[in-house]
This record gives C-alpha cells, sequence and structure tokens, in this order.
C-alpha cells in the first residue's frame, strides 16, 4: 500500500529526500519479491546502510562504475526483476547516457533510475555533483518515463506506483533535509496527471520537484498584489499532462512554469515545445536555472542566488504579468 498518514508525512520530510526514498525503498522491498536495490557506492547517501546489513541478498553495490550499475540493472530487469538503481543525478545520467539510452530506452527495459541530489542540492560539493541537465538530458530518450516528487509523501506514491509500471523511468529527487510538505494527508497521484493545488484567473504557475511548495508561497505574495493564480504540481515531466496544460493556457493570461532545473530542455522546454506544436499563444515565462555553471555553495543560497525563492518568483512573475 503506499497510502500514508499526516504523522509520516512529517517523519518523512524531517529526514530528507534521500533518507525517505531508502526507508520507503525497503518497505517495498519486503513487500515485492521482484524488486533490487542497486547502488554505485553510495549506499549510505541513498539512505540504504541499513539495508546492506538486513537484505544483503536484495541489494547490489557496483562500486564506483556507474555504467556497470546500468548494465548490471538492465541484465535485472531481462529477467523480470525490478531494479531500483540510484546515485547522485549526474553520475547516473550525464556519465551513463549512452547506455541508458541503448540499454533501457532502445531495449526499453522496466529499469528504475534515481538520481539524488538534484539541482543544487548538493550544495558545497559543487557543480560536478549538481543535476542541473538531468531531465533535458533523459527527455530525448524515446520510452522514457521522468518523474520529479514535489514531496517525501508524494516520494512515497511515486516508489509503488513506478514499481506497477512496465517502462523505464527516471525519479528525480530534489531538496535536502527538512523538506516542505505538499500534501499533509494522504492524495490520489497517477503518473502523467498533474495535480490543481490551487485555483486562480490570471497566472497559472505549473511547477514540479522542489519549487511546488515554493510557487504556493509565491502564490500567496502575488494575490496579495491582486494577482489570481492556479497552483499546478506536474510532478510527471514525461509523459506530459498535455490536457492539464492545455487548460491551464486557455484559462490564463501567463504561464509561468517553475522547476530546480537548468531554463534549457526541462519542464519549460516540454511545454514551450508543446505549446508550439499545437499553436498556443498563451504567454509563457521559464523560470529556473541558467545556462551556465554554478558554483560552490549552501543549497539556500544558491536558491536565493538563482532567483528560485518565494519572493524572487512572485517578483519575476508580477513583473512579467504587469
Amino acid at each position: 500500500m503506499s497510502a500514508f498518514t499526516s504523522k509520516e508525512a512529517k517523519m518523512l520530510s524531517k529526514i530528507g529526500t534521500r533518507a525517505a526514498y531508502g526507508m520507503l525503498l525497503m518497505e517495498l522491498i519486503a513487500k515485492n519479491e521482484n524488486v533490487f536495490a542497486l547502488s554505485a557506492d553510495l549506499g549510505g547517501s541513498s539512505g540504504l546502510g541499513r539495508m546492506r546489513e538486513v537484505m544483503p541478498h536484495r541489494f547490489i553495490n557496483t562500486g564506483i562504475a556507474e555504467q556497470s550499475l546500468i548494465s548490471i540493472s538492465a541484465g535485472l530487469a531481462k529477467e523480470g526483476l525490478i531494479p531500483f538503481a540510484s546515485s547522485f543525478a549526474p553520475f547516473i545520467t550525464g556519465r551513463c547516457f549512452d547506455f541508458i539510452r541503448m540499454n533501457l530506452g532502445y531495449m526499453n527495459l522496466n529499469v528504475k533510475l534515481v538520481g539524488l541530489g538534484c539541482g543544487v542540492g548538493m550544495g558545497e560539493l559543487g557543480h560536478s555533483h549538481y543535476g542541473w541537465e538531468d531531465i533535458a538530458l533523459l527527455r530525448s530518450i524515446p520510452n522514457m518515463t521522468i518523474i520529479s516528487p514535489s514531496d517525501c509523501g508524494m516520494i512515497k506514491k511515486c516508489l509503488y506506483a513506478v514499481a506497477l509500471r512496465q517502462s523505464p523511468t527516471y525519479i528525480r529527487l530534489t531538496n535536502t533535509l527538512n523538506v516542505p510538505i505538499v500534501y499533509e494527508e494522504d492524495f490520489d497521484f497517477e503518473i502523467g496527471k498533474a495535480i490543481r493545488l490551487k485555483s486562480g484567473d490570471d497566472v497559472a504557475l505549473i511547477a514540479t520537484g522542489s519549487m511546488v511548495h515554493t510557487s504556493l508561497k509565491a502564490a500567496e505574495i502575488l494575490e496579495q498584489n491582486g494577482i489570481s493564480c492556479s497552483v499546478i504540481d506536474l510532478h510527471t515531466i514525461k509523459p506530459l499532462d498535455e490536457e492539464a496544460v492545455l487548460n491551464a493556457c486557455k484559462s490564463h493570461k501567463l504561464v509561468a512554469t517553475i522547476e530546480e532545473h537548468s531554463i534549457i530542455g526541462g519542464l519549460g522546454g516540454a511545454i514551450a515545445e508543446f505549446k508550439a506544436r499545437i499553436g498556443c499563444d498563451t504567454r509563457q515565462i521559464i523560470i529556473g536555472l541558467p545556462d551556465s555553471y554554478g558554483h560552490t555553495a549552501d543549497y539556500s543560497y544558491q536558491l536565493e542566488k538563482y532567483g528560485l525563492c518565494a519572493t524572487q518568483i512572485a517578483q519575476t512573475i508580477q513583473s512579467h504579468f504587469n
């Protein structure tokens, strides 16, 4: 069961996305004999340290060999198992792109990739560890599903849902410790179906991952300034919920996409491409990380530096709306 209580949501939020992932995957493995956990020497960083002790027969450490991680996972999937392979976002995507393209995309194998510390979540480890362009890379691969949960409760929903779905999948985990809670109570989750959290008339804030909670706060600020906002959690970047996007475009004067990812090739790019394909002329602004390399700094400092705090997002949207 993927249901959760408000008490569980608070506990998961406190321990953060990586520890929550490890704990929830252990829970899933105990219930599904086909699920395996794999890591490229980052079991502890993936929240899977305890699993190495209590379930060593369901855990594979490939060592610092991410491309081997993908190949071994593909072999397990070929045998009908459900491997969840995790590493820091740039290592499991950029370093492994060709292996993912051929073994997962081309062969359409049921491997679940989990990117840790996406966006600027790795903070002081610097740009070598930032998941800045991971969506852009994997969105270009056919057959790939991409999901970015907005809080730790949604991570639970996501893990159970993807375990039942026959598709190569990338789960993108943003944020660090003390994750802001978007869903305090249990809710319905469906891959490929966006969730409208708030309704308004003027601006549609379409966000994913860590930026969903931030967008709710930005909407509150904009409301105080007379701008009515909708907030949509578009947790699945691929396949895109085209109906939800089209409805948002038709019913608002401005669409703002908000993501902890490069402004090139991410959620904003996916929506802009869809709008271009159908000839939709609703104005859109893309708010995200710049087309540049990041610098080593604390996570919260980085968000402020790149204009991804609620007050900054509200100011950006208001300037474009006015």
